[in-house]
């Protein structure tokens, strides 16, 4: 690669934020996103809500919880991008807006379709795949041969931990939605890294909000429809868990998400954020219960690896980067 290149890829001066802060953040939303399930899984299983109407609650909540925090806090001083157009910004955050919510309602129809398991492994596992050959022709982004040996381990990694665990039915609606699901997740992360190069985008705080605000108002009519408010006869549990789901694994997530996305490169993401299942695996043995058997060592190991190693190249590229700009 040469040195222009490599500064255009790797140089944190278009956001301030460095890439090993970012590969940090990209960690910490991974693993966040892991606890989301378990959290669902005690709402649904206290009452009747949906898929649908729990992403309405999580992202309008975690809007509410932002907006709260903005407010909150004093001014100081202009904030990052708010010298682009104000349409401009309102288009980028529409377009975020709009990918997050396929990501998330596509993925929740794949999983009622086909399972857990086969929705899980299909949308993450084309989810590096798209992204990787994304940014490759919009970007200029180039793996490596590494790069391209971990993206290859996290998804043998993937492919052990959800589908070597189990029986698992494969139904073709299913992987259509889980395919859809993953090309909005490639939009979301690449339309991230793009606006983080030209060192136009606004603040992950800000920018996660106005999307969050975008995706309630695309969700509200299909969360009328499946039932807002679930009947249930331990209401403090279901809303205790709200709370959570739009507090962690959604507003400080997301926040983290788009602040590392726009300066790491974008298949070194997906990877990185391939810790999700890593981390839903283990509390699935350490809080539910549920058995830790060979597969789910193997898996958890092999995408660890991956992670670990892209991440390391993606810190070490960095350095060089700033080394041969200065």
């Amino acid at each position: 690669m040469s040195n222009a290149s490599t500064a255009s890829t790797d140089s944190p001066a278009a956001s301030g934020l460095s890439v090993r802060r970012g590969l940090l953040y990209l960690g910490i939303a991974g693993a966040a996103w892991g606890t989301a399930g378990a959290a669902a899984s005690l709402v649904f299983s206290a009452g009747d809500m949906g898929p649908v109407a729990l992403s309405f609650w999580r992202c309008a909540g975690g809007f509410l919880l932002l907006l709260g925090a903005r407010l909150a806090r004093p001014r100081r001083g202009a904030r990052s991008g708010s010298g682009l157009p104000l349409r401009r910004r309102a288009l980028r955050v529409t377009a975020l807006g709009v990918a997050l919510a396929v990501f998330q309602t596509a993925y929740f129809a794949a999983v009622e379709a086909t399972g857990l398991a086969v929705g899980t492994v299909v949308t993450l596992g084309a989810g590096p795949v798209l992204i990787a050959l994304g940014a490759r022709l919009a970007l200029g982004e180039r793996l490596g041969l590494g790069g391209s040996c971990a993206v290859g381990g996290a998804l043998a990694g993937l492919a052990v931990l959800f589908v070597g665990g189990g029986d698992a039915a494969v139904r073709p609606w299913g992987v259509a939605f889980a395919l859809v699901s993953a090309a909005g997740y490639a939009v979301m992360t690449l339309l991230t890294r793009w606006w983080g190069r030209d060192g136009g985008a606004d603040s992950s705080g800000d920018t996660t909000m106005w999307s969050f605000a975008v995706v309630s108002v695309c969700l509200l009519p299909l969360a009328a429809a499946e039932g807002l408010v679930p009947h249930t006869a331990e209401p403090a549990r279901v809303l205790a868990c709200l709370l959570y789901i739009a507090a962690v694994p959604t507003a400080l997530a997301y926040a983290l998400y788009f602040a590392g996305a726009a300066v790491v490169r974008s298949a070194t993401v997906s990877v990185i954020m391939l810790l999700e299942p890593v981390s839903a695996a283990a509390i699935a043995v350490a809080l539910l219960g549920e058995e830790l058997n060979a597969a789910t060592v193997a898996g958890t190991l092999l995408m660890l690896a991956a992670v670990t190693g892209l991440a390391g190249a993606e810190a070490r590229g960095a350095g060089r980067g700033r080394e041969e700009g200065a």
